[in-house]
């Protein structure tokens, strides 16, 4: 699996989530201009010790990211979006993306994946969950759709 954080704003966010990806074998892609330093001791923090573990990538832009993965099957996770996270089948190579803390995914790069925009349900009231409990929460439903794979 692929987690794809688009500008992401919060460093302690970023390392919660890398961790998330340690411990899952799930790649990274981190997606410029970033609001923090990979160096940023909050970064390394959250992250604790696993950076040696982490699959990581960063792109310049959403372009360079593009292409790099040209092949890449992408879900959009987005207040958004239509469906459901639980309403698709995920395949071990599939990219979640995510957006910046406060401002999501612009309106073109979900215009252009539309068909896979998938949200989290949650109350009306409430503008969003934190980042990194969502990638939590979806990445672990797609990997329990492929039986956890290489996990124990």
């Amino acid at each position: 699996m692929h987690i794809v954080l688009f500008q992401p704003e919060i460093p302690a966010n970023t390392g919660n989530i890398s961790r998330t990806c340690a411990v899952t074998k799930t790649t990274l892609h981190l997606i410029e201009p970033l609001g923090f330093s990979i160096d940023d001791k909050h970064l390394k923090r959250a992250g604790l010790d696993y950076w040696d573990k982490l699959n990581l990538y960063v792109y310049k832009d959403w372009a360079a990211f593009l292409s790099a993965n040209p092949q890449a099957n992408i879900y959009l996770a987005t207040t958004k979006g239509s469906l459901h996270y639980t309403e698709f089948s995920y395949k071990p190579d599939d990219y979640l993306v995510f957006g910046r803390e406060t401002a999501g995914l612009p309106d073109e790069i979900r215009e252009a994946y539309s068909e896979h925009c998938i949200r989290i349900p949650m109350g009306k009231d409430i503008r969003s969950l934190n980042l990194s409990n969502s990638v939590a929460i979806i990445l672990y439903e797609a990997l329990r759709q492929q039986g956890f794979l290489n996990l124990d």
